[in-house]
């Protein structure tokens, strides 16, 4: 894959964003660029904890394998899969680039009208404001928490 290919192919970046009284979402267009690649408006969106967690649809695909074929092997990972496939929902965009969150899994992590959307890479994080705050200043306040795992990997 080009290097520009597997840049267009990556969601990164952070963005603040209100829902619509119905609960639409702006998707943003760095993000529709990232579907574009994938080949599909298609989200597959569950509650991951305290957040949502939005996969194209591809990248949903193999986490299902991996729990259908390795997950089984794990203990205590029954839980899991119950809470975290039994939640997935199929979201598209529409037209005008808008992802309609189902009203379940807003409520299940506290999603009221502020969000914000966190590029994971190969998925999108949807948070609640508040909530995402909080988290940003807990992983600030220990960032050196880091060092070995970023050491491993060669990054520092």
């Amino acid at each position: 894959m080009a290097r520009d290919e597997i840049i267009k192919s990556r969601f990164r970046s952070r963005s603040e964003h209100a829902l619509d009284p119905k609960g639409r979402l702006n998707v943003p267009s760095r993000f529709r660029e990232v579907l574009h690649h994938y080949g599909s408006p298609e989200l597959m969106i569950t509650s991951w904890g305290t957040y949502l967690r939005a996969y194209p649809a591809s990248e949903w695909q193999i986490i299902e394998d991996k729990l259908l074929t390795r997950g089984r092997e794990e203990p205590n990972l029954s839980g899991f899969i119950r809470h975290v496939v039994s939640g997935i929902s199929e979201c598209s965009l529409d037209k005008q680039g808008r992802l309609l969150i189902p009203a379940p899994l807003r409520a299940e992590v506290g999603i009221s009208k502020d969000v914000v959307l966190n590029g994971m890479l190969e998925f999108v994080e949807i948070w609640d404001k508040d909530a995402w705050l909080a988290e940003f200043n807990r992983t600030r306040d220990n960032f050196d928490q880091y060092n070995d795992s970023l050491a491993k990997l060669g990054i520092l």
